[in-house]
């Protein structure tokens, strides 16, 4: 017999994909942006900071409702707000008196459907009954990827045949996606969460008091940071900064380096049950440190932009994976959990680029200063794996010790 829920995992996966339209179409016309409206660099940065912090704020609001209202109409409210927004990009820069207004406007709007997104779909594709849920947990994370290649791809080849100026009727092809997956939702069937309404899972209260709560809080918020610092600004530091085209830049910058980070989740989720996860997210932070190394200090812009690829690469399992630590190492975090760990990604994929963004705009515009700052998060990021490796030893000599 068919499983009901089929439709409502392939719906999930199809939300992680508006979660990469939301994140990733835009900064694909930071420059168009910046030319056709006068927006300066400080400004094109302050829509990264909105966009991720008012993320932030819904991860933080949505622990308080989403169990009030269900996931039901909370998941569609999201995708309504996610079409909303990208409606907004078309529409509001012209009907504004300041351009950058609207597009700020639009950034909200979107963002909020973007943070419901965030807190919501993975809780929901836990709840479905599937075999193997670690599998499709990796699965609906490699999504995310795909669909940032996705949107890369289709809008370089979109602006190769129509023009850079044609950007609002992409838009608009792009906004139908949520709004299609939103009826979806309205149809499929919800399964009801564990811990959704009862007294067995903890507060925020009992997971605050947790150490251990507090390095995966700082492992998401490293995680975030070191996607975006490079993810949002490759476009821009491929054209820019290395004096490429945008065709090339686009492809062998933020395509190249989601379609190696959806290549790292999917590897991991095929053969995980052999790899010992400490190990491989170790690895991944020391790769990913070389990875900002390259791009910020090589002369050579094949060089930087193999960095970038690289740098999709390396940060590919630090999210499902600091994920798949919190789950295990904290059972009955439940929905609190959920929205405070994507609260601290956010916070990461927001204060990520800012850094970036701001380091550079001091730097007279200098992308790789302000790139070569952020390694700090990868650094970080490793030293949350080493003391989560740290705690895990000692709780597992004490379970030995207390059973013997």
């Amino acid at each position: 017999m068919k499983n009901p829920y089929q439709k409502t995992m392939y719906a999930c996966f199809v939300g992680y994909i508006v979660q990469a339209i939301v994140n990733n179409f835009a900064p694909l016309l930071f420059i168009t942006f910046e030319e056709s409206y006068q927006i300066p660099l400080s400004q094109i940065t302050a829509l990264i900071t909105v966009n991720f912090g008012i993320q932030l704020l819904v991860d933080l609001l949505s622990a308080g409702f989403v169990d009030r209202i269900g996931y039901r109409l909370s998941i569609i409210i999201a995708h309504v707000f996610a079409a909303a927004g990208l409606g907004g990009l078309i529409i509001l820069p012209d009907l504004f008196p300041s351009p950058f207004a609207g597009l700020l406007t639009a950034v909200v709007l979107y963002a909020i459907g973007g943070g419901l997104i965030e807190v919501l779909i993975s809780p929901i594709m836990e709840s479905c009954p599937t075999e193997n849920k670690e599998k499709a947990m990796s699965l609906l994370h490699s999504f995310y990827c795909w669909g940032h290649v996705g949107v890369v791809l289709i809008s370089t080849l979109f602006f190769k045949a129509f023009g850079i100026g044609q950007w609002k009727l992409l838009t608009f092809v792009w906004l139908l996606i949520p709004v299609f997956n939103g009826l979806v939702f309205s149809k499929t069937p919800i399964a009801s969460l564990a811990g959704e309404g009862e007294t067995g899972s903890m507060s925020m209260a009992s997971l605050f008091k947790e150490k251990t709560f507090w390095i995966l809080m700082l492992m998401m918020m490293c995680a975030g940071a070191s996607e975006q610092g490079v993810s949002q600004w490759a476009s821009t530091f491929a054209e820019k900064g290395l004096g490429v085209s945008k065709t090339v830049g686009d492809l062998a910058g933020p395509m190249a380096f989601a379609l190696l980070m959806g290549a790292s989740r999917a590897f991991y989720g095929k053969y995980g049950d052999r790899i010992d996860l400490d190990r491989f997210m170790l690895g991944s932070g020391a790769l990913c440190v070389l990875s900002y190394l390259c791009i910020s200090l090589s002369p050579s812009p094949v060089v930087s932009l193999l960095g970038c690829a690289l740098c999709g690469l390396s940060v590919g399992i630090m999210w499902p994976g600091s994920f798949s630590k919190a789950s295990a190492l904290i059972k009955n975090g439940k929905t609190a959990m959920f929205a405070l760990l994507a609260l601290a990604g956010d916070l990461g994929c927001s204060g990520g680029p800012s850094l970036v963004g701001y380091v550079s705009s001091a730097s007279l515009g200098n992308l790789k200063t302000g790139i070569l700052a952020a390694v700090i998060f990868p650094v970080l990021m490793i030293l949350g794996i080493l003391l989560i490796c740290q705690k895990s030893r000692k709780t597992a000599k004490t379970h030995f010790v207390s059973n013997h």
